[in-house]
Protein backbone atom coordinates (compact mmCIF):
# COMPACT_ATOMS: atom_id res chain seq x y z
CA UNK A 1 0.00 0.00 0.00
CA UNK A 2 1.43 3.25 -0.98
CA UNK A 3 1.63 5.65 1.78
CA UNK A 4 2.16 9.33 2.57
CA UNK A 5 3.89 11.43 4.58
CA UNK A 6 0.90 11.88 6.57
CA UNK A 7 -0.10 8.22 6.47
CA UNK A 8 1.00 5.63 8.66
CA UNK A 9 -0.37 1.84 9.47
CA UNK A 10 -1.03 2.71 13.30
CA UNK A 11 -1.25 6.33 14.96
CA UNK A 12 -0.74 5.99 18.41
CA UNK A 13 -2.13 8.93 20.68
CA UNK A 14 -0.33 8.72 23.62
CA UNK A 15 3.83 8.45 24.49
CA UNK A 16 3.73 7.14 28.16
CA UNK A 17 4.93 3.41 28.24
CA UNK A 18 1.99 1.75 26.95
CA UNK A 19 2.23 4.27 23.49
CA UNK A 20 6.03 3.72 23.82
CA UNK A 21 6.20 -0.25 24.49
CA UNK A 22 3.24 -0.79 21.51
CA UNK A 23 5.48 1.96 19.44
CA UNK A 24 8.63 -0.02 19.79
CA UNK A 25 7.18 -3.46 18.84
CA UNK A 26 5.03 -2.15 15.52
CA UNK A 27 8.40 -0.86 14.56
CA UNK A 28 10.27 -3.50 15.03
CA UNK A 29 7.49 -4.94 12.60
CA UNK A 30 8.36 -2.94 9.86
CA UNK A 31 4.87 -0.80 10.16
CA UNK A 32 5.00 3.01 9.87
CA UNK A 33 3.90 4.49 13.07
CA UNK A 34 3.34 7.51 14.30
CA UNK A 35 3.49 8.81 18.12
CA UNK A 36 0.97 11.53 19.08
CA UNK A 37 1.85 13.11 22.87
CA UNK A 38 0.52 15.98 24.82
CA UNK A 39 3.60 15.63 26.49
CA UNK A 40 1.82 15.73 30.25
CA UNK A 41 2.41 12.35 31.24
CA UNK A 42 0.68 11.41 34.73
CA UNK A 43 3.44 10.38 36.91
CA UNK A 44 5.24 13.87 35.90
CA UNK A 45 5.33 15.22 39.39
CA UNK A 46 6.64 11.51 40.44
CA UNK A 47 10.36 12.21 40.89
CA UNK A 48 11.04 8.39 40.47
CA UNK A 49 8.99 5.47 39.61
CA UNK A 50 9.49 1.98 41.54
CA UNK A 51 8.78 -2.25 40.68
CA UNK A 52 10.14 -1.72 37.07
CA UNK A 53 12.13 -4.23 36.85
CA UNK A 54 15.88 -3.25 36.14
CA UNK A 55 14.39 0.37 36.19
CA UNK A 56 13.82 1.15 39.47
CA UNK A 57 14.03 4.39 41.15
CA UNK A 58 14.19 5.80 37.49
CA UNK A 59 13.04 9.31 37.23
CA UNK A 60 9.97 9.01 34.70
CA UNK A 61 11.26 11.57 32.08
CA UNK A 62 14.12 9.49 31.94
CA UNK A 63 12.13 6.02 30.75
CA UNK A 64 10.60 8.21 28.42
CA UNK A 65 13.43 9.83 27.03
CA UNK A 66 15.14 6.11 26.34
CA UNK A 67 11.78 4.93 24.50
CA UNK A 68 11.85 7.53 22.25
CA UNK A 69 15.26 7.34 21.22
CA UNK A 70 14.75 3.48 20.92
CA UNK A 71 11.31 3.94 18.66
CA UNK A 72 13.08 6.23 16.72
CA UNK A 73 15.94 3.64 15.59
CA UNK A 74 13.52 1.86 13.95
CA UNK A 75 11.83 4.59 12.37
CA UNK A 76 8.88 5.54 14.45
CA UNK A 77 8.12 9.28 14.16
CA UNK A 78 6.86 11.32 17.17
CA UNK A 79 4.40 14.67 17.05
CA UNK A 80 3.71 16.95 20.23
CA UNK A 81 0.28 17.66 20.37
CA UNK A 82 -3.23 16.47 21.70
CA UNK A 83 -5.41 14.54 19.31
CA UNK A 84 -9.07 16.73 19.35
CA UNK A 85 -10.98 14.75 16.93
CA UNK A 86 -11.24 12.19 14.25
CA UNK A 87 -13.79 10.64 11.84
CA UNK A 88 -13.44 7.49 9.33
CA UNK A 89 -12.00 7.76 5.57
CA UNK A 90 -12.98 4.38 4.90
CA UNK A 91 -13.90 1.01 5.71
CA UNK A 92 -9.69 0.54 7.12
CA UNK A 93 -8.70 4.00 7.82
CA UNK A 94 -9.21 7.18 9.93
CA UNK A 95 -8.02 10.29 10.07
CA UNK A 96 -7.00 11.94 13.52
CA UNK A 97 -6.66 15.80 13.66
CA UNK A 98 -4.87 17.99 15.98
CA UNK A 99 -5.01 20.69 18.59
CA UNK A 100 -2.79 22.56 15.71
CA UNK A 101 -4.87 21.72 12.86
CA UNK A 102 -2.63 18.81 11.83
CA UNK A 103 -4.26 15.84 10.16
CA UNK A 104 -3.40 11.89 10.21
CA UNK A 105 -4.56 9.09 8.27
CA UNK A 106 -3.99 5.61 9.74
CA UNK A 107 -5.02 2.23 9.15
CA UNK A 108 -5.23 1.60 13.01
CA UNK A 109 -5.52 3.42 15.73
CA UNK A 110 -4.43 2.78 19.68
CA UNK A 111 -5.38 5.18 22.14
CA UNK A 112 -3.05 4.89 25.03
CA UNK A 113 -4.07 8.82 26.94
CA UNK A 114 -4.78 7.53 30.31
CA UNK A 115 -6.57 8.84 33.40
CA UNK A 116 -7.06 11.78 35.26
CA UNK A 117 -6.88 11.09 39.31
CA UNK A 118 -9.53 13.49 41.17
CA UNK A 119 -8.52 13.69 44.79
CA UNK A 120 -10.92 14.78 47.36
CA UNK A 121 -11.44 18.46 48.07
CA UNK A 122 -9.44 18.81 50.64
CA UNK A 123 -6.58 22.01 50.70
CA UNK A 124 -3.22 20.93 49.78
CA UNK A 125 -3.66 17.83 48.69
CA UNK A 126 -3.44 18.37 44.95
CA UNK A 127 0.10 20.85 45.69
CA UNK A 128 1.67 17.63 47.18
CA UNK A 129 0.82 15.08 44.80
CA UNK A 130 3.14 12.58 44.43
CA UNK A 131 5.73 14.16 46.96
CA UNK A 132 4.22 12.96 50.57
CA UNK A 133 0.57 13.12 49.49
CA UNK A 134 0.51 9.63 47.59
CA UNK A 135 -2.15 7.12 46.05
CA UNK A 136 -0.02 3.64 45.61
CA UNK A 137 1.91 1.81 48.51
CA UNK A 138 3.08 -0.08 45.57
CA UNK A 139 5.02 2.53 43.85
CA UNK A 140 5.61 4.71 47.17
CA UNK A 141 5.15 2.66 50.27
CA UNK A 142 8.99 1.70 50.58
CA UNK A 143 9.98 5.65 50.25
CA UNK A 144 7.56 6.28 53.51
CA UNK A 145 8.09 2.97 55.37
CA UNK A 146 8.03 3.59 59.22
CA UNK A 147 7.17 6.84 58.86
CA UNK A 148 3.64 8.36 60.52
CA UNK A 149 1.25 7.75 57.93
CA UNK A 150 -2.46 8.80 57.44
CA UNK A 151 -5.15 7.12 55.05
CA UNK A 152 -7.72 9.82 53.91
CA UNK A 153 -11.13 7.90 53.02
CA UNK A 154 -14.55 7.93 52.12
CA UNK A 155 -15.13 5.27 54.78
CA UNK A 156 -15.77 2.81 52.14
CA UNK A 157 -15.33 -1.16 52.51
CA UNK A 158 -12.76 -0.53 49.69
CA UNK A 159 -11.16 2.21 50.91
CA UNK A 160 -10.90 0.46 54.44
CA UNK A 161 -9.15 -2.95 53.17
CA UNK A 162 -6.74 0.09 51.03
CA UNK A 163 -5.75 1.50 54.74
CA UNK A 164 -5.12 -2.39 55.66
CA UNK A 165 -2.82 -2.67 52.79
CA UNK A 166 -0.97 0.61 53.69
CA UNK A 167 -0.80 -0.79 57.04
CA UNK A 168 2.16 -3.00 55.59
CA UNK A 169 4.70 -0.55 55.32
CA UNK A 170 4.14 1.05 58.45
CA UNK A 171 3.18 0.73 62.47
CA UNK A 172 1.72 4.16 62.96
CA UNK A 173 -1.74 4.72 60.52
CA UNK A 174 -4.40 6.79 60.83
CA UNK A 175 -7.61 6.62 58.65
CA UNK A 176 -9.30 9.30 58.49
CA UNK A 177 -12.90 8.70 57.32
CA UNK A 178 -16.48 10.72 57.57
CA UNK A 179 -18.33 10.30 60.93
CA UNK A 180 -20.59 7.05 61.00
CA UNK A 181 -19.19 4.91 57.83
CA UNK A 182 -17.41 2.16 59.55
CA UNK A 183 -19.13 -0.88 60.36
CA UNK A 184 -18.57 -2.62 63.61
CA UNK A 185 -16.46 -5.55 61.72
CA UNK A 186 -14.31 -2.95 60.47
CA UNK A 187 -13.39 -1.13 63.79
CA UNK A 188 -12.55 -4.51 65.07
CA UNK A 189 -10.37 -5.53 62.04
CA UNK A 190 -8.59 -1.95 62.27
CA UNK A 191 -8.41 -1.99 66.03
CA UNK A 192 -6.65 -5.17 65.60
CA UNK A 193 -4.09 -4.00 63.72
CA UNK A 194 -3.53 -0.97 65.84
CA UNK A 195 -4.56 1.42 62.85
CA UNK A 196 -5.91 4.58 64.75
CA UNK A 197 -9.10 6.05 63.15
CA UNK A 198 -10.26 9.82 63.50
CA UNK A 199 -13.66 10.46 62.29
CA UNK A 200 -14.86 13.96 60.81
CA UNK A 201 -14.04 16.22 58.01
CA UNK A 202 -10.59 16.66 56.56
CA UNK A 203 -9.91 20.47 56.36
CA UNK A 204 -5.90 20.64 55.03
CA UNK A 205 -3.00 19.03 55.30
CA UNK A 206 -0.12 20.80 57.42
CA UNK A 207 3.11 21.94 55.75
CA UNK A 208 6.15 22.76 57.84
CA UNK A 209 8.82 25.68 57.53
CA UNK A 210 10.98 22.95 55.74
CA UNK A 211 7.75 22.64 53.19
CA UNK A 212 7.13 19.13 54.42
CA UNK A 213 4.03 17.57 55.24
CA UNK A 214 3.45 17.63 58.91
CA UNK A 215 0.06 17.01 59.74
CA UNK A 216 -3.75 16.36 59.19
CA UNK A 217 -6.30 18.92 60.28
CA UNK A 218 -9.71 18.17 60.55
CA UNK A 219 -12.47 21.29 60.20
CA UNK A 220 -13.06 20.72 64.53
CA UNK A 221 -9.72 22.05 64.83
CA UNK A 222 -7.89 18.81 65.36
CA UNK A 223 -4.75 18.46 63.81
CA UNK A 224 -3.00 14.67 63.88
CA UNK A 225 0.73 14.30 63.42
CA UNK A 226 1.79 12.93 60.07
CA UNK A 227 4.61 12.43 57.70
CA UNK A 228 2.83 11.17 54.60
CA UNK A 229 -0.75 10.95 53.67
CA UNK A 230 -2.31 8.15 51.16
CA UNK A 231 -5.31 9.25 49.29
CA UNK A 232 -7.30 6.65 47.18
CA UNK A 233 -8.31 8.99 44.06
CA UNK A 234 -11.09 8.84 42.01
CA UNK A 235 -9.79 7.27 38.60
CA UNK A 236 -11.10 8.86 35.21
CA UNK A 237 -10.36 7.76 32.08
CA UNK A 238 -9.69 10.10 29.54
CA UNK A 239 -11.72 8.84 26.75
CA UNK A 240 -13.21 11.54 24.85
CA UNK A 241 -10.99 10.43 21.71
CA UNK A 242 -12.89 7.11 21.89
CA UNK A 243 -16.27 8.64 22.15
CA UNK A 244 -15.30 10.73 19.29
CA UNK A 245 -14.06 7.61 17.41
CA UNK A 246 -17.85 5.63 18.33
CA UNK A 247 -16.57 3.42 20.91
CA UNK A 248 -18.43 1.51 23.13
CA UNK A 249 -17.86 2.53 27.03
CA UNK A 250 -19.36 2.09 30.16
CA UNK A 251 -21.39 4.26 32.07
CA UNK A 252 -18.09 6.12 33.75
CA UNK A 253 -16.54 5.83 30.21
CA UNK A 254 -13.40 3.58 30.22
CA UNK A 255 -13.76 1.33 27.10
CA UNK A 256 -15.46 -1.73 26.35
CA UNK A 257 -12.56 -4.55 25.16
CA UNK A 258 -12.43 -8.08 23.91
CA UNK A 259 -9.46 -9.70 23.53
CA UNK A 260 -5.79 -7.18 23.65
CA UNK A 261 -7.28 -4.12 23.63
CA UNK A 262 -9.61 -4.55 21.10
CA UNK A 263 -12.19 -1.91 21.05
CA UNK A 264 -16.12 -2.68 19.63
CA UNK A 265 -14.46 -0.30 16.30
CA UNK A 266 -12.60 -2.57 14.47
CA UNK A 267 -9.93 -0.41 13.85
CA UNK A 268 -9.32 0.93 17.56
CA UNK A 269 -7.48 -0.12 20.08
CA UNK A 270 -6.55 0.29 23.98
CA UNK A 271 -3.59 -0.22 26.30
CA UNK A 272 -2.78 1.41 29.82
CA UNK A 273 -4.58 2.98 32.19
CA UNK A 274 -6.91 4.32 29.81
CA UNK A 275 -8.67 1.13 30.05
CA UNK A 276 -7.17 -0.44 33.04
CA UNK A 277 -7.05 2.32 35.87
CA UNK A 278 -4.87 0.08 37.96
CA UNK A 279 -2.03 -0.69 35.91
CA UNK A 280 1.27 0.45 37.22
CA UNK A 281 4.06 1.16 34.79
CA UNK A 282 5.71 -1.97 34.02
CA UNK A 283 1.97 -3.07 33.60
CA UNK A 284 1.08 -0.39 31.04
CA UNK A 285 4.34 -1.29 29.04
CA UNK A 286 3.29 -5.19 29.03
CA UNK A 287 -0.48 -4.14 27.61
CA UNK A 288 1.22 -1.96 25.09
CA UNK A 289 3.16 -4.65 23.29
CA UNK A 290 0.08 -7.20 23.85
CA UNK A 291 -2.03 -4.56 22.23
CA UNK A 292 0.73 -4.01 19.27
CA UNK A 293 1.10 -7.52 18.60
CA UNK A 294 -2.78 -7.86 18.27
CA UNK A 295 -2.62 -5.00 16.20
CA UNK A 296 0.04 -6.19 13.70
CA UNK A 297 -1.35 -9.38 13.32
CA UNK A 298 -4.76 -7.70 12.43
CA UNK A 299 -2.75 -5.79 9.86
CA UNK A 300 -1.42 -8.84 8.20
CA UNK A 301 -5.06 -10.16 8.01
CA UNK A 302 -5.83 -6.93 6.09
CA UNK A 303 -2.37 -7.47 4.13
CA UNK A 304 -3.97 -11.06 2.83
CA UNK A 305 -7.29 -9.80 1.74
CA UNK A 306 -5.46 -6.57 -0.08
CA UNK A 307 -3.16 -9.23 -1.98
CA UNK A 308 -5.79 -11.39 -2.64
CA UNK A 309 -8.08 -8.59 -3.91
CA UNK A 310 -5.04 -7.48 -6.25
CA UNK A 311 -4.57 -11.13 -7.34
CA UNK A 312 -7.35 -11.71 -8.56
CA UNK A 313 -8.25 -8.81 -10.75
CA UNK A 314 -7.39 -9.10 -14.39
CA UNK A 315 -4.46 -7.44 -15.64
CA UNK A 316 -5.54 -4.34 -18.35
CA UNK A 317 -4.88 -5.14 -21.93
CA UNK A 318 -1.44 -3.52 -23.15
CA UNK A 319 -2.26 -1.03 -25.77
Amino acid sequence: MTQTHNDFDVVIVGGGAAGLSAALVLTRARRSVLVVDSGAPRNAPAAHMHGFLSRDGLPPSELLETGRAEVRRYGGRFVRGQVVDATRCDANQLRLWTQAGEAFTARRVLVTTGLVDELPDVHGLQERWARDVLHCPYCHGWEVRDQRLGVITDGSAEHVRYTQIVRQWADDVVLFCPPGTLTHDQRQELLARAIGVVEGTVAHVVIDADDRLSGVATDDGRQVARDAVFVPPRFVPNSALLTALSCDTDSEGWPLTTGPGRTSVPEVYVAGNVTNPRAQVITAAGEGSAAAIAINADLVDHDVQLAIREFDEPALPTP
